[in-house]
C-alpha cells in the first residue's frame, strides 16, 4: 500500500498482516455504514452530497504515525468524525429539518444549505489548515475544499450537528435559541493529539433558526473572520477562522433595524474551537427539568476539557465552576487590556471554556470612553465596555442558577462563595495588565490609582486608547520628563494638554525609578510586547468591507496579514494610516447585530 501525504494508516498497515487488515476494513465498513443509516438516513433526501467513502475513525485511533505525519497534499484521506459527542449525547430523534421546539437532547442532525451560484474563496489563515488541521496551504486552492467550507459537500462518516441552547440575551431569558445558522461538520484529532471542532457559520437554515435564514453576509463574516484571527495574535483566548468564502447568492438584511432593507451577498466561515459548549447550553437543560441530561453534559464536558477536575469527585460541578469563574474574569481582563467591546454579551455567547466566541457588533475602542458601546441597537448600553466585568458576574450567576438543581446545600454554598470572589480575581488580574502596558515591575502601593489617574486623563482628553499605551512604549523617559511631547506620539500629546499630565508624569517616572534592574531601553522593549501598534479599529474592517463588496478583496489580505503582527512595526500599515488618528468620516461608527 503506497502512503499518501496525510494518510493515517501509516504505521497500521505495517503491523497488520493482509487478513487482518481486511477484516478491519470491513469492521470498519459496517459500522460507519450501520450508524449513519440508523442516524441519517431519514434525512438525507434533498440535503447535500456526500464524498470520500471512508470510514472514520479518528488519527489517533487509527494508528496515527506523529513522526512520519506530513501536511495532507488532499482532503483524499483526511477525516472527521462526530462520533465523539454523539457516543455520548443524546440526538434529536426528528430527522427533518424544519425549525421547531426541541427537547431531551444536546444535538440535531441538519445538513449545511449549499449555495446555488458562484462560490469563490476570500481568505484562509495559512496557520490554522498547516498546525491545527494538518492541511498544506495548497488545499485551499482544490475544488474539494471549497464544497468543504461551503457547506457544499460533507466528508463521509461526518454527521453534521446543530447544538440545542437557550440563553439570557440582554439580561431577559430568552428560552431556545441553538445554532441558527451554523453546522458543526465534525471533530478533527491533529497529529498532536488536539480534537478541533470545526464549524460553518451562515451555511443554511436549522431547526433552531426561528424567523431567521440561516445565513451569514459578506460583511459581518469579513469582520468575523480577521477579528477571531486578530485576537489570537493578541493573546486573547478564541476560536479559530480556517477560511471565507462568498457566493452570488442574495441575502437581505435591515442591518441598523431602521426599515432599510438591503441586498448583500451569503457567505461563510469556517471556524475552529476546542468546544462550542456555552452557558446557554446548560441553562436550557436546567430550565427545563433535563437534569439527567444536564449531569451527562457536564461530565462529558468536565472529562474532555477540565482535566484538572476529577469527573468521580462529588464536588466536581463545584470544581468546574471555580475554574469557569476564575477564567471569565481573566478573559474580559484580556477583553479591557486591548480595548475590546464583545458587543453582545449575552450568556449564549459565553464559552465555557472562557474563549471569545460569536463575534457580531464587536469593537475595539478608539477614543478611551468607558461608556463605548459598539453595537448600534443595543441602545440602553447594557454591553458598553464598562460595564463587561459586570455582565461576566451577572452570566457567571446565571451559570451557577443552572447548576444549583445538581448541589447540595453545602456545595450552594461553597458555589456562591466562589461567585462571590470573582471581583477580587477580575480587578487582580486586570491590574496586573495594565501594570505590564505601563513597564511597571513588582508591587508598589498606588499602582491602582497610578492607572486609574491616567485613564482619567485619557477618558477626559479622548485619547486613543491603543496608540496612547503604544506610545508610551516607544517614548523615552527624558521625552517625557520634558512635558514637550514629540508630534509623532499624536496621542500622548493629546493628553499632555490637559493640566494634570505633568503631575501624572511626575508619578509615573518616580514609579518607574523603583524598577529592580531595570533600564530605560529594557523598559521599552518590554512595553512594545505587550502594547500593540495595530488592532482592528472598526474603521479599518469597513474600508476592508466596502472594498470586499466591489469584490476587491486586497485589504483583507492586508489587515489578515498585519493583524498577525500586531506588536511590530509594518510600513504597508503605515502607509495605510492604521497607527494614526481615526479619519473624520470613521467617527461615531458602530455597527449592528444583523448579520
Amino acid at each position: 500500500m503506497t502512503q499518501r501525504s496525510g494518510f493515517p494508516f501509516c504505521c497500521l498497515t505495517r503491523r497488520l498482516r493482509i487478513p487482518q487488515l481486511l477484516l478491519l476494513c470491513v469492521t470498519f465498513s459496517c459500522v460507519c455504514h450501520a450508524l449513519f443509516c440508523f442516524l441519517v438516513q431519514p434525512g438525507l433526501e434533498g440535503s447535500t452530497n456526500l464524498f470520500h467513502l471512508l470510514s472514520n475513525k479518528s488519527n489517533q485511533e487509527q494508528g496515527y504515525c506523529e513522526t512520519e505525519a506530513r501536511l495532507a497534499s488532499s482532503l483524499d484521506f483526511w477525516t472527521l468524525s462526530s462520533e465523539n459527542l454523539i457516543a455520548v449525547l443524546p440526538v434529536d430523534p426528528v430527522k427533518e429539518n424544519y425549525v421547531r421546539k426541541v427537547k431531551n437532547c444536546i444535538f440535531s442532525i441538519a445538513f449545511p444549505t449549499p449555495f446555488k451560484s458562484r462560490v469563490r474563496l476570500v481568505a484562509v489563515s495559512k496557520e490554522v489548515l498547516e498546525d491545527i488541521l494538518d492541511l498544506d496551504l495548497s488545499v485551499s486552492e482544490t475544488d474539494a475544499f471549497i464544497q468543504l467550507v461551503s457547506g457544499e459537500k460533507i466528508v463521509f462518516g461526518s454527521i453534521p450537528l446543530t447544538h440545542r441552547y437557550g440563553g439570557h440575551q440582554f439580561g431577559i431569558w430568552a428560552d431556545q435559541l441553538g445554532d441558527g445558522r451554523a453546522h458543526l461538520i465534525g471533530i478533527y484529532r491533529n497529529r498532536q493529539g488536539e480534537k478541533w471542532e470545526l464549524q460553518l457559520k451562515g451555511s443554511g437554515k436549522t431547526p433552531y433558526s426561528r424567523n431567521g435564514d440561516g445565513r451569514a453576509v459578506l460583511r459581518s463574516s469579513v469582520r468575523e473572520f480577521l477579528c477571531s484571527e486578530a485576537m489570537h495574535y493578541l493573546g486573547i483566548p478564541t476560536s479559530r477562522a480556517a477560511s471565507l468564502v462568498v457566493s452570488d447568492d442574495e441575502v437581505w438584511r435591515d442591518q441598523f433595524y431602521n426599515g432599510n432593507i438591503v441586498k448583500e451577498r451569503g457567505a461563510v466561515v469556517l471556524r475552529v474551537a476546542k468546544s462550542w459548549f456555552r452557558i446557554g447550553s446548560l441553562e436550557i437543560l436546567s430550565h427545563y427539568g433535563e437534569l439527567d441530561l444536564l449531569r451527562s453534559l457536564l461530565d462529558f464536558i468536565i472529562q474532555e476539557h477540565f482535566p484538572s477536575v476529577n469527573v468521580q469527585e462529588p464536588n466536581r460541578y463545584v470544581d468546574f465552576f471555580s475554574i469557569v469563574v476564575s477564567e471569565t474574569a481573566q478573559l474580559i481582563a484580556l477583553w479591557m487590556s486591548v480595548g475590546f467591546a464583545h458587543g453582545v454579551c449575552n450568556t449564549d455567547n459565553f464559552s465555557l471554556l472562557s474563549i471569545t466566541i460569536d463575534y457580531g457588533p464587536f469593537g475595539f475602542m478608539e477614543a478611551y470612553n468607558p461608556d463605548f458601546v459598539p453595537n448600534a441597537s443595543d441602545d440602553e448600553r447594557r454591553y458598553k465596555i464598562g460595564n463587561q466585568a459586570n455582565i461576566g458576574m451577572f452570566n457567571l450567576n446565571k451559570l451557577l442558577q443552572a447548576l444549583n438543581p445538581l448541589l447540595d446545600r453545602g456545595q450552594k454554598h461553597l458555589a456562591a462563595q466562589i461567585l462571590e470572589g470573582y471581583p477580587v480575581l477580575y480587578y487582580t488580574r486586570f491590574t496586573e495588565l495594565f501594570k505590564a502596558k505601563l513597564g511597571l515591575l513588582g508591587e508598589r502601593k498606588g499602582d491602582g490609582d497610578l492607572i486609574a489617574f491616567l485613564l482619567h486623563l485619557m477618558e477626559k482628553t479622548e485619547a486613543d486608547f491603543t496608540m496612547t499605551f503604544r506610545q508610551l512604549s516607544e517614548i523615552t523617559q527624558s521625552q517625557l520628563q520634558e512635558l514637550d511631547i514629540p508630534q509623532q506620539f499624536w496621542a500622548l500629546k493629546m493628553i499632555s494638554k490637559h493640566q494634570l499630565f505633568p503631575a501624572w508624569v511626575s508619578q509615573y517616572l518616580l514609579r518607574l525609578k523603583s524598577n529592580m534592574n531595570d533600564s530605560d531601553s529594557e523598559r521599552r522593549k518590554r512595553m512594545t510586547t505587550v502594547n500593540p501598534r495595530y488592532v482592528l479599529k472598526n474603521w479599518m474592517a469597513e474600508s476592508a468591507v466596502q472594498k470586499a463588496e466591489r469584490n476587491d478583496f486586497s485589504e483583507v489580505h492586508l489587515l489578515q496579514q498585519i493583524l498577525q503582527h500586531p506588536f511590530q512595526k509594518h510600513s504597508a500599515a503605515e502607509k495605510a494610516g492604521y497607527s494614526s488618528p481615526t479619519p473624520s468620516w470613521a467617527e461615531g461608527l458602530r455597527v449592528s447585530c444583523s448579520s
